[in-house]
């Protein structure tokens, strides 16, 4: 498998590489070589999906994927992980595990370690297959020029931002899962009452991400003084979509509204006449569920933003491979350590 047309500098390792697409509850981890061809395309030697919480920490999931697919020792890698870096850990309430560079580079005795979010290796993925294997939810079924979105709920919250330009433009992340949810029903006001009594903050995530899909659920049976039958996210929107718990139908109503709204905000914010790709396997699932909601109601908003956001196309996509390959796109325009760019400053062998 290949990916595009790649800037690589001369200091990109020509010998495989390690890339690792880590969640919360899943780590994508692929091996990677630059083609050496005229179209400096990634080839994918090997590629395999892990359940975090099968393993005591990255090192041993690492490990056991270099142990089975690596033919040869493996001296740089490339983390795409929920989270920021902030000194030498990835900071992330959602992660399974602890995350600190520096022994994470001794345990697997690598030479460099580089980081960045795993939306905004998602965001390096979108002139990809990302773009082209989506499936559209509403306005214009085009492609069309201008900043684009990634969005995805799954264990948590996550958004990117591609901005066109040359040599592939680039990406800013964001931690918009953050931000404090705003009501705009009467119900939601209500369930904001249940999770937060004596007011204070409730981060969109809390709402909008699978955790946050049975947190609605769980908050909408005490609303009704009825204890909640459902335990997992997959089970509320098998019942929605069976229509056998109407609590359940609320919920995801509930859910593809508030991300309506939020996926509209960042599209105004950011002006993404680009288009906006809803990620995961998560969302995919549910794209029948999605089609029904009022996603697109809340997404359109009002008066003069109506008229932009009616503009502005939205499409839903698996998140398969595209992490790793975005983080390897990453990487290879900024080349081995030493040629970092200055967000990204290199220290004691760990970008960060």
């Amino acid at each position: 498998m290949a990916i595009g047309h790649l800037d690589r500098s001369e200091g990109a390792p020509a010998s495989p590489f390690l890339a690792a697409d880590v969640g919360g509850t899943h780590a994508r981890v692929a091996m990677l070589r630059a083609s050496r061809d005229a179209g400096c395309e990634v080839e994918v030697l090997a590629y395999r999906k892990f359940v975090c919480a099968d393993f005591p920490g990255l090192a041993e999931l690492l490990r056991a994927f270099v142990n089975a697919d690596a033919s040869t020792p493996v001296r740089h890698c490339v983390l795409a992980c929920a989270g920021q870096v902030m000194a030498d850990e990835v900071v992330n309430d959602n992660l399974a595990w602890p995350i600190h560079l520096a022994q994470l580079r001794q345990a697997l005795s690598l030479d460099d370690i580089a980081v960045l979010n795993d939306f905004e290796a998602l965001g390096y993925s979108l002139d990809g297959p990302l773009a082209h294997g989506s499936r559209h939810l509403c306005g214009p079924d085009t492609h069309a020029e201008g900043p684009t979105l990634v969005i995805g709920p799954g264990t948590g919250l996550g958004a990117a931002v591609h901005v066109p330009g040359s040599a592939g433009g680039f990406v800013l992340t964001t931690e918009a899962g953050q931000m404090d949810f705003a009501p705009n029903s009467i119900r939601e006001r209500e369930i904001l009452a249940h999770l937060a009594p004596h007011g204070g903050y409730v981060e969109f995530e809390r709402i909008v991400s699978g955790p946050g899909l049975l947190t609605v659920y769980a908050a909408l049976c005490a609303l009704h003084g009825e204890t909640p039958k459902l335990a997992t996210p997959e089970a509320v929107t098998n019942a929605a979509a069976a229509c056998s718990d109407v609590h359940a139908v609320e919920a995801v109503d509930v859910f593809c509204a508030s991300l309506g709204s939020l996926a509209g905000n960042l599209a105004m914010t950011f002006m993404a006449t680009g288009g906006v790709y809803l990620a995961g396997g998560f969302l995919a699932s549910m794209f029948a569920l999605l089609q029904r909601s009022t996603f697109e109601e809340r997404f359109l908003h009002g008066r003069s933003a109506r008229v932009l956001l009616s503009q502005v196309p939205v499409w839903v996509t698996e998140h398969g491979r595209h992490g790793v390959l975005g983080a390897a796109r990453w990487y290879l325009r900024r080349g081995m350590p030493g040629e970092a760019t200055t967000r990204h400053a290199v220290a004691s062998g760990v970008m960060e």
